[in-house]
């Protein structure tokens, strides 16, 4: 397929990239945590199942508060990982079985172990070193209180007080800006060195080798200069501002965000994709923005900015007719308007898998694989979160055991049941995760020896078998075209024409009889013409 006569399409267009969770996909060494040697052995796996590129969590230098979104040195891998040689072989074995390599950066903080945050506790105020992130002395007697009102999105004050370099001991100093844990200090993205120093990042992954970087939190890089306190919420809930509420999603719309999607970040991105431009083989960049607006997420591929940004309102969308056709609409309407494709997604680390979000159970299941034809269908790219090929549903995981600062700072459930190791071969945990015995970072379910790996790839009726079918046939109608028409003439069914192939989807309790034409693929077993609650068909 070609953008304009024979120019060739960005592989990016069109990719279904594979979230892996560095974690929670394969240990290599037994000590109960993902690593890259692991990623690197399983790499066969995910060519057999189907995808084009994986997108990989960070896995740097970190003291692991965030589960490694706090970054101490961007330019090496953590021991607990692996090593650089790990990365390069990762790299090397990936493009050698023709798969991509995304990797993740976040820009917007970094950890408090980071030399820089390091250097800014011990100096004193106005200093070059303060200057690095958003320092403010408090207000009130003494300054006793933070500089606004602004809230973590983990919970509680987005501030926290520190010594004032030479000028005493003990809290008592200024306050810095925290969006998420007091872990991650955010970074002032008006300081030319804060800049400069990501450049020079992506130049090293870039020249390694890196296809492309997920940019985490990319909606809040910039703030209002003046920080000034945000107004008023209401209730009700609009595309939320923060990928970190996860499975404590907040539940009401913050109209007034002076801390998130502020202009200036496009120039940023201005800047990114210049330096992407410079390498060859079409490297690109995802935004992981959550904003109001299918407008304002379109803002960040404009032609000159980043090339993906992720259609939360998909993920968002109740298991609904109106509510799919309604976010369909709305997106391509955006994303035609700046000349750029859709990316679709239903699941990640940060929230709750899209079975239990359906319902869970068997409803739950069939659900999210009909969901899941639906999107596979669209044009665009599309991203697939590891285990959800395999059916999982979020895991209750026992408090004893969560470690997510969602959960440490507000006592919500957070995220960590969307983050257990996924299952592949044996009868119990670790199910070959780790080896035989290892106690794994996060306990594994004892009723998953239905889940493995190994037992779905001998049923050609299981949710992996599913996946692989999906993703072979998609690639027969890679050249359907960006045209879409919505067909509502039933309030309970979806129906999506886009060339020659026809989605449609059953969201009603009562079987409805298919549009014309021959069956590529369904989502669950059909019953002759009809297609039973909750499942979609692809039709020619």
């Amino acid at each position: 397929m070609s953008a304009s006569g024979n120019v060739p399409r960005p592989w990016w267009q069109d990719a279904v990239f594979y979230q892996v969770y560095v974690r929670s996909f394969a240990d290599s060494d037994g000590d109960g945590l993902g690593d890259l040697p692991g990623i690197t052995s399983r790499l066969p796996y995910l060519r057999s199942l189907g995808v084009d590129a994986l997108w990989i969590t960070p896995f740097y230098p970190s003291p692991q508060h965030d589960a490694g979104y706090d970054v101490s040195d961007y330019r090496d891998v953590d021991p607990r990982f692996g090593s650089l040689a790990d990365a390069d072989a990762l790299l090397a074995k990936a493009h050698a079985l023709g798969l991509k390599v995304v990797v993740d950066l976040v820009p917007n903080h970094t950890s408090s172990e980071h030399p820089w945050f390091q250097a800014a506790l011990t100096a004193d105020p106005g200093s070059r070193e303060r200057a690095r992130y958003l320092f403010r002395p408090g207000k009130g007697r003494g300054g006793a209180q933070p500089p606004n009102n602004w809230e973590s999105v983990f919970g509680g004050p987005a501030w926290e007080r520190v010594t004032d370099g030479s000028t005493g001991s003990g809290p008592g100093g200024e306050w810095y800006l925290h969006l998420f844990d007091t872990t991650q200090p955010d970074l002032d993205w008006r300081n030319p060195e804060v800049a400069a120093m990501f450049e020079d990042v992506l130049c090293f992954w870039l020249d390694r080798g890196a296809d492309g970087f997920r940019v985490d939190v990319a909606h809040g890089l910039l703030k209002e200069k003046s920080l000034r306190d945000q107004r008023g919420l209401v209730p009700g809930r609009t595309d939320l501002p923060s990928d970190r509420a996860g499975a404590s999603m907040v539940e009401v719309a913050e109209l007034d965000q002076p801390m998130w999607d502020q202009p200036e970040v496009h120039d940023v991105y201005r800047a990114w994709h210049r330096v992407l431009a410079s390498y060859d083989g079409d490297r690109m960049a995802v935004a992981e923005a959550w904003t109001q607006t299918p407008e304002s997420m379109a803002r960040y591929v404009r032609p000159d900015e980043l090339h993906q940004a992720f259609n939360f309102a998909w993920l968002l969308a109740p298991w609904s007719a109106s509510a799919f056709a309604g976010v369909i609409r709305d997106t391509l309407a955006a994303v035609e308007l700046v000349g750029a494709v859709p990316t679709w997604v239903l699941s990640n680390h940060d929230v709750v898998r899209h079975p239990t979000r359906y319902g869970g159970g068997p409803v739950g299941l069939a659900r999210a694989r009909a969901a899941t034809l639906v999107m596979l269908g669209l044009p665009g790219s599309a991203y697939v979160y590891q285990g959800e090929e395999l059916g999982l549903e979020e895991v209750d995981v026992p408090p004893e055991f969560r470690q997510d600062p969602v959960y440490v700072r507000t006592g919500n459930v957070g995220r960590d049941g969307a983050r257990v190791p996924i299952p592949w071969r044996g009868t119990r945990p670790p199910y070959g995760f780790s080896p035989a015995g290892t106690r794994t970072w996060l306990p594994m379910p004892d009723d998953w020896a239905d889940r493995t790996v190994a037992a779905q790839r001998k049923d050609p009726g299981s949710t992996w078998s599913f996946y692989q079918q999906a993703l072979r046939a998609r690639r027969r109608f890679l050249d359907a075209g960006e045209d879409v028409e919505l067909v509502g003439t039933r309030s309970t069914v979806l129906e999506v024409r886009r060339g020659r192939l026809t989605i449609v989807c059953n969201c009603g309790s009562r079987p409805v009889r298919l549009p014309p034409g021959e069956v590529v693929l369904s989502s669950g077993p059909l019953s002759g013409d009809l297609l039973p609650p909750d499942t979609s068909a692809w039709l020619v």
